[in-house]
């Protein structure tokens, strides 16, 4: 397949520094992870929790909490581990973007309508401007990788048409 024009390769790169950027904070969470080993997970709720100015009987600050009490060393390795993973995911996921692979294309557009119906679902709990920048961003992102896919389709079997 024909590789992408000028314009297109802006918008690649764009959506590759997106990936990478998550992939970077979901790592640093990981390495977070990593440093609470051997430590009160709980207590460390509960600072983060004050710190942020938060309202501990809350909803989510209290389920962040209650789920804190609960891990252990091995669990927090899993996590850990599970967070470098998504992470690795993202950085060739952004490399690969930034290169033009198809593969990238394919694999930006297909983890990030994975997404949507869960973001749809937060959406249907409660609106929040983070939530529809979360939604407006990864729809946006979906839309392009589907378009450029199509557009590389359709320009290829122009070629083969008409050589």
């Amino acid at each position: 397949m024909s590789a992408p024009a000028p314009s297109h390769r802006k918008g690649l790169r764009t959506v590759a520094i997106i990936e990478a950027l998550k992939g970077a904070i979901v790592l640093v969470a990981g390495f977070g992870l990593i440093a609470l080993l051997g430590r009160d997970a709980e207590k460390f709720a509960e600072h983060l929790v004050q710190r942020l100015h938060l309202n501990p009987a809350h909803h989510y600050p209290h389920i962040f909490i209650a789920a804190m009490a609960s891990v252990d060393n091995a669990r927090l390795l899993l996590l850990a581990g599970l967070a470098g993973l998504y992470s690795l995911v993202r950085f060739v996921e952004a490399y690969g973007l930034w290169r033009a692979r198809v593969w990238a294309e394919w694999l930006a557009a297909l983890s990030g309508a994975i997404y949507v119906p869960v973001e749809i679902y937060e959406l249907l709990h409660g609106v929040s401007p983070l939530k529809l920048a979360a939604l407006a961003i990864n729809l946006a992102i979906v839309g392009y990788m589907v378009w450029l896919l199509t557009e590389r389709r359709r320009l290829a079997r122009r070629a083969v048409t008409n050589p």
